[in-house]
């Protein structure tokens, strides 16, 4: 059963991939979503069987890599964490599956689009059940190659094309940090296998390291060179630039890349390798700080933007920044709690935008939507359900995780919790407010789109409102469901050693404690968020426009992501290109041709030239040049031949 968990997806995939042609789109979409649905299934039961019933065990498949000291057997991990990475995978995976069958129908690659997602699936389980660092990094390329395919599926846009290329050579930025981690890991512990990694990681504590001809704490070292992968994965500040213009892809590859999967990996490889990070105290300072950073910036830019899945995107990146600032307080359970949550509302916010577009025939722009919410209802009853769960509104999912990392933060009483709470708390205020900005443009007002388009506003077949329901129930009731378990009272009991915190370090347990206003602080700046929204995009619908006249530098700037892509432009890419150049006229033409083929072929070109000049078709000429010769002889025989 624990096999075919993983193994189902890729079977769909092969079948749908190669067998495309033969079974037809329908046969292609019943073969992946037959396929996910008995894996989230199986899923299920497993975690009951794991989390829940306290089994850990590994299942071995084969001896992948033997050479020498260094071995890496390809096995399935499974414990706490990744029976709960397992289940949030499969049932978000399987919901966009069922969903595509909609969304995609009138697309000419059903068969590929199909493949191309249970294979992002199978290279995630594959991550998240990694038992050792090389089979964790093969899922982590995996979904990388997964991405790249998704994001670039419509291949014919120039659009799609770059952000494909972005999103991957962005993200091998990321991977390089994460190789030079796993070749550190090897290099101190003489294993990539994680429980000899973990058992060992005490005794290394204090180890020094010489890297970059400079010598460090090994253990801080590495670590920082895993959270440099995660920053990748996970559109940490610096290495967030491919996750907007991923928009460019199907919503349903939004859906899936940015709600469970692909983003949330780095989230997963802290929590996973925290055995070592609780002894890199440094290393959680900086996952502290880049997490609150992002999740404050993030938060900025979203207020800003007019697209509509834009503004989820930056929404995603805001919040794993809550749950990189969770980790680097030692907070792992409250992040993983988060991820879990955020998985089911960011999801069906993200499905519930792909049903607004289909229903507004493909526009994404929310200037050209508004006063729909009567034609789609069911619709904007599932966006209200997730940004009520975005915003941390209680009884929704969002309150109980997101509420919980605040309190981690304030909890843990050192100078960067602090200042992840206040970042946390403004991105809140931030949060609530983008999110209702983003209901009342796109659901109220006056229609601002054409006649013929308004009047075609129709509600999405039931195939994709299926989905979203299901999504529904986990953005209300998971939360609630999975507090105890994850961060309550049995948690020590349900994470048992797939999560290891040190007793200074155990933030959650302090943050039972806290102050009345901080519990409160969240819910207070969402309402003023929310109320915020309805004033400027709903009663006074003239002050957002006053207010970017006024402030039009700052408006700019947020518009504009703060620049970042236009700073690594010139930067790097610029940079690059004029190396390049050099490279091509300077070395490639010059030297290597110059000397090389263009060279040899022009000397020989020179010689054939001016042998040529020799024949001029004169008889006079040869005539001449044989006296020439006779005479040569002549004169050579007089001096040299008696």
């Amino acid at each position: 059963m624990y096999s075919a968990i993983v193994f189902l997806p890729l079977v769909g995939a092969l079948i749908a991939g190669f067998g495309g042609r033969v079974i037809g789109d329908r046969g292609a979409q019943i073969v992946t979503c037959g396929a996910m649905i008995v894996s989230s299934v199986l899923a299920l039961v497993a975690f009951w069987e794991v989390a829940i019933g306290g089994r850990t065990f590994t299942v071995d498949v084969l001896t992948w890599i033997a050479s020498g000291s260094f071995e890496a057997n390809w096995a399935l991990r499974w414990d706490t964490l990744t029976a709960v990475m397992v289940l949030v995978v499969t049932v978000v995976s399987t919901m966009v599956h069922v969903y595509s069958v909609g969304y995609m129908s009138h697309d000419a690659s059903i068969p590929r689009f199909m493949a191309y997602l249970s294979i992002f699936t199978f290279a995630m389980l594959m991550l998240v059940t990694a038992d050792n660092l090389v089979q964790l990094f093969f899922g982590w390329e995996g979904v990388g190659v997964a991405s790249y395919l998704l994001i670039g599926f419509w291949f014919h846009k120039p659009s799609a094309n770059a952000a494909a290329i972005k999103a991957f050579v962005v993200n091998r930025v990321g991977d390089f940090g994460f190789a030079l981690g796993i070749f550190g890991c090897f290099m101190l512990f003489d294993t990539v296998s994680l429980d000899v990694i973990f058992a060992a990681a005490p005794e290394k504590a204090g180890t020094t390291l010489n890297f970059l001809g400079m010598q460090g704490d090994a253990l801080t070292i590495i670590a920082i060179l895993l959270f440099i992968g995660a920053m990748g994965k996970s559109a940490q500040l610096g290495l967030h630039t491919w996750l907007p213009d991923a928009m460019e892809g199907p919503t349903p590859v939004s859906a899936l890349i940015h709600a469970a999967t692909m983003v949330t990996a780095g989230v997963f490889l802290v929590a996973r390798m925290s055995p070592l990070f609780e002894y890199a105290p440094i290393a959680l300072q900086v996952v502290t700080i880049v997490g609150a950073a992002t999740a404050f910036f993030a938060a900025t830019v979203g207020m800003c933007q007019n697209d509509i899945k834009r503004v989820i995107a930056y929404s995603t990146c805001s919040q794993l920044g809550y749950m990189f600032f969770a980790l680097g307080v030692s907070a792992y359970p409250a992040a993983i709690f988060h991820l879990m949550t955020h998985a089911f509302f960011k999801a069906l916010l993200f499905l519930s935008a792909g049903s607004v577009i289909h229903a507004l025939s493909d526009e994404q722009d929310m200037r050209n939507m508004g006063g729909i919410w009567k034609k789609i209802p069911f619709t904007y009853a599932m966006m209200w359900i997730g940004s009520l769960a975005l915003a941390g509104v209680p009884l929704f999912a969002g309150f109980y995780s997101k509420d919980m990392i605040l309190e981690s933060a304030y909890g843990s009483h050192t100078g960067v919790g602090q200042f992840a709470f206040w970042m946390g708390i403004a991105a809140a205020l931030m949060t609530a407010f983008y999110s209702w900005r983003l209901i009342i443009m796109t659901f109220h007002g006056t229609p601002r789109m054409s006649d013929e388009v308004l009047h075609h506003v129709h509600e999405s077949p039931k195939v994709m409102l299926i989905p979203l329901a299901f999504l529904a129930a986990g953005a209300v009731l998971s939360g609630w469901a999975g507090y105890e378990w994850f961060v309550g009272e049995g948690m020590a009991e349900f994470w048992r050693e797939s999560i290891k915190i040190l007793p200074d370090n155990n933030s959650i347990a302090a943050a039972h404690h806290v102050p009345f206003w901080v519990k409160a602080a969240p819910l207070v700046v969402g309402v003023i968020g929310i109320g915020l929204a309805y004033l400027m995009y709903m009663f006074r619908p003239h002050l957002p426009g006053l207010l970017a006249a006024r402030f039009r530098p700052i408006y700019l700037f947020l518009l504009n992501k703060w620049y970042f892509d236009e700073l690594y432009d010139w930067l790097f890419v610029k940079r690059s290109w004029q190396v390049g150049v050099a490279f091509w006229q300077g070395g490639d033409r010059a030297i290597i041709d110059g000397f090389g083929p263009d060279g040899v072929s022009a000397v020989a070109r020179n010689l054939a030239a001016r042998a040529g000049r020799l024949q001029t078709g004169y008889v006079y000429h040869y005539a001449f040049s044989m006296l020439i010769g006779v005479v040569a002889l002549v004169s050579w025989y007089l001096a040299f031949g008696g």
